[in-house]
């Protein structure tokens, strides 16, 4: 667990002075919520537990995450939530919003010792940056959302940061609450355990797992694309994105920085860099590495919607470029 105040070993990445919000002095604290339900995750909010906390640590070196440590039976925290998933849905995957439940996660709000909910912090490649802890008033929470948020983009583009979050479908109908999300629901029975070690960062063992599926059904197409996540994020969801892309500026002719990069590309979420970085790789007249980069494309291949037209070019192009 990654506490609070290890941002203070990263001082090139500030959140001082963006919004005054020291006249907060107020503490919520927990109390049961008597009308209307916590608004259901989806798009670009996710609910996060102590076991799928580490994921979303590891995740921030590649898009920057907002962390909302809540309690969503609390009423008076309901507006908020909603308010800050609605300006982070609209950013289009630029920041995700990772909410924690206080109350199920204690060992979380210890770790970051705040004293009550709500409270906020920015995470930009594993390093959380306090934002307030209380109770903002309206305009505060407005200033948040038109301004703060669109710096931490920017602090994060600055650190390297600069991919962008995963989208992972609607959000219920209003009046839904986050307890019925059932998204495990539509989770195939055969792949909950791949499913389940996803979720807790073991992306090694999920891609495993996913294989053992696919042993029984090579026609899963749910199992091959879930296996080739698994495969990208074992590799390099926890890589150092400007490391990366400086090796591969620097040794072109080297398949493996190329490789890496790419890699960095499609978590990322630029797809056709991904593509087009290999594809390109093996035109420049490397078709001694056609083996491992063609190896790569396939697996890139699976995670793609079939219909995309990024993945029919592509396809295209390195079947020209094998012959």
């Amino acid at each position: 667990m990654v506490a609070a105040n290890q941002s203070q070993k990263n001082p090139g990445i500030s959140l001082a002075g963006a919004v005054d919000l020291s006249a907060i002095k107020h503490q919520v604290h927990a109390e049961p919520g008597q009308a209307g339900g916590a608004p259901s995750a989806g798009g670009y909010v996710i609910d996060v537990t102590q076991s799928t906390f580490q994921a979303v640590l590891q995740t921030s070196a590649t898009y920057p995450v907002v962390l909302l440590l809540w309690v969503p039976t609390d009423d008076r925290l309901i507006g908020m939530a909603k308010k800050l998933g609605d300006a982070i849905n609209g950013m289009d995957g630029k920041l995700q919003l990772a909410r924690i439940d206080i109350n199920a996660e204690p060992e979380i709000a210890q770790a970051f010792q705040i004293k009550g909910a709500p409270a906020l912090f920015a995470l930009i490649g594993g390093r959380p940056m306090p934002i307030l802890e209380g109770l903002p008033s309206d305009e505060e929470l407005q200033q948040i959302t038109d301004t703060l948020l669109p710096q931490i983009v920017q602090l994060a583009q600055q650190a390297g940061v600069t991919g962008m979050a995963p989208y992972s479908g609607d959000a219920n109908a209003e009046g839904d609450t986050a307890d019925d999300a059932g998204l495990d629901d539509q989770v195939p029975p055969a792949h909950q355990q791949a499913h389940q070690l996803a979720a807790d960062g073991d992306y090694a063992g999920a891609a495993e797992a996913y294989a053992q599926v696919l042993e029984a059904d090579p026609n899963d197409v749910l199992a091959a694309r879930e296996r080739s996540k698994a495969l990208l994020l074992a590799r390099s969801a926890s890589a150092d994105v400007r490391q990366v892309r400086a090796a591969a500026a620097a040794r072109p002719d080297d398949v493996d920085a190329q490789l890496a990069v790419a890699d960095i590309d499609m978590i990322g979420g630029q797809i056709e860099d991904a593509f087009s970085r290999l594809l390109d790789y093996l035109a420049a007249g490397h078709k001694a590495e056609l083996d491992p980069v063609r190896k790569r494309l396939l697996e890139y291949f699976a995670i793609p919607a079939p219909d995309d037209p990024r993945l029919k070019a592509a396809r295209r192009r390195l079947s020209t470029l094998m012959y």
